[in-house]
C-alpha cells in the first residue's frame, strides 16, 4: 500500500483507541504539553513602509488585481470576511477595501505568488517591459531584455538561427 507525501501509517488511531481527542486532551481532561498550535500571523515580519513612514499605495488597477489574488489565494479571506480577524463576529477583510497594503498575511503568504503584482508595488522604478510580450518583469541585470518566459523562447530561437548560420558557412 503507497502513502501520499506527509501521510503517516497510525494516522488516528490513538483517538479511535480512546487514548486522544481532537482538542488536545490525553482522555483524563489534561493538555497535553507543547501541542497547542501557533498563530502563523504572528511570526511574519512586519509591514515594509517607505522612507517617509507611510505604507506602499496600489493604483485602482493593482487594488484589481489583488483584490482577485486575495478571493482565490488567500486561506484567511471566507465570504468577504478576513478570519485573522475573527473573534465571534465578522470583519470585513482590510487589504480588500484598501489602496494601501496593510496585511501582512496578504504581504508576505499571498503577494509572493504574483511576482508581477508584488515587483509593481514595491519596485515600481526597477521594473523593464520585455520586448516581445510587453509584460512588466524585474530584470536580473541592466541587460534584462526579456521578461522569463519568454527569455527561455528568445534564446532558444537565437541559438538555433546560430547553429544554422554556422553550418552553412561550413558547407560552402
Amino acid at each position: 500500500m503507497s502513502r501520499s507525501y506527509g501521510e503517516r501509517a497510525n494516522a488516528g488511531t490513538l483517538r479511535r483507541n480512546g487514548a486522544g481527542s481532537l482538542f488536545g486532551e490525553n482522555g483524563n481532561g489534561e493538555q497535553m504539553e507543547g501541542r497547542m498550535i501557533e498563530n502563523p500571523y504572528k511570526r511574519l515580519p512586519p509591514i515594509e513602509r517607505r522612507q517617509d513612514g507611510s505604507l506602499y499605495r496600489m493604483t485602482p488597477a493593482q487594488r484589481k488585481q489583488a483584490n482577485a489574488l486575495i478571493r482565490r489565494e488567500c486561506c484567511c479571506y471566507e465570504d468577504g470576511n478576513c478570519m485573522l480577524l475573527d473573534a465571534g463576529d465578522t470583519h470585513t477583510c482590510p487589504q480588500m477595501i484598501s489602496f494601501s497594503v496593510c496585511c501582512k498575511w496578504f504581504r508576505w503568504a499571498v503577494l509572493p505568488l504574483a511576482g508581477t503584482l508584488e515587483a509593481e508595488i514595491y519596485r515600481g522604478r526597477d521594473l523593464k517591459r520585455c520586448a516581445v510580450c510587453g509584460g512588466v518583469f524585474v530584470p536580473k541585470s541592466n541587460w534584462g531584455k526579456y521578461c522569463p518566459d519568454c527569455a527561455a523562447r528568445v534564446h532558444r530561437r537565437q541559438k538555433t538561427e546560430s547553429e544554422r548560420k554556422r553550418r552553412s558557412a561550413v558547407d560552402s
